[in-house]
């Protein structure tokens, strides 16, 4: 099989890192295909580790190791095949309608796990999850998440209709210092970068997240990692 700089439609995608590519080993195993140690790597602790889970010998490849890496401190590379996610009913979600930035994706994927949400839904269109950018920006986080892409918002309704969303606007009325969430199950929405959500999500659960008339908005990354930070808060 050659290996190639990634493009979505492949079949494939990659781990850039130590790091990322041992949760990749520990999470997705059976859907490894190789994993490649560049030959200057000395780390024999995490050599060990690569061997015991993958159950046979890594390969060296320098060349295609800097191919794939736009970044000079990559020594390990995870190749694996592309896998499907189902969301879980049973629990809480992060919903996302169509993120534009790799790199914004990636970091919202860490602080989601981080703060215990482990189910996150698209809404197309979205950037590729597979991406390297979106797997490395969030240190492997992404091999333990469940993503499902959804075509729009009413087919996510559709099968996740115990759940109360919760979309965070800027013309929301609600503010999150004062919001008390309701018990059962929840999805925390947030929209793209550039647009926010429509007002189509606009209702008595919407949600603004206060902050100075000095800035228009906050960054998304910023905005998620605070909503999950109190709604993490109120439920434990």
């Amino acid at each position: 099989m050659e290996i190639k700089v990634y493009k979505k439609e492949d079949t494939y995608s990659y781990s850039l890192g130590a790091f990322p590519t041992l949760e990749l080993l520990n999470k997705h195993t059976k859907d490894v295909i190789d994993i490649y140690v560049h030959s200057s790597f000395n780390n024999k602790e995490v050599k060990e580790k690569i061997l015991a889970k993958l159950g046979r010998n890594f390969k060296t490849n320098d060349k295609l190791i800097e191919k794939l890496s736009p970044k000079e401190n990559c020594y390990i590379v995870g190749i694996f095949r592309k896998y499907q996610d189902i969301l879980d009913k049973n629990e809480n979600h992060l919903l996302l309608d169509n993120p534009s930035n790799m790199g914004n994706l990636g970091t919202i994927i860490r602080s989601s796990l981080g703060f215990g949400i482990k189910n996150i839904a698209i809404i197309k269109p979205g950037v590729d999850y597979f991406d390297p950018k979106t797997i490395r920006a969030s240190m492997g986080s992404i091999f333990n998440i469940n993503i499902q892409y959804f075509s729009s918002i009413d087919e996510y309704k559709n099968q996740f209709k115990d759940h109360t969303i919760y979309a965070f606007m800027l013309k929301a009325t609600n503010t999150l210092q004062t919001f008390k969430f309701k018990k059962g199950f929840s999805t925390l929405a947030f929209g793209n970068e550039a647009t926010g959500l429509s007002d189509s999500y606009l209702d008595n659960n919407s949600i603004i997240i206060k902050h100075s008339n000095e800035i228009d908005s906050l960054n998304i990354t910023n905005a998620v990692s605070i909503a999950l930070y109190e709604f993490n808060r109120q439920n434990n």
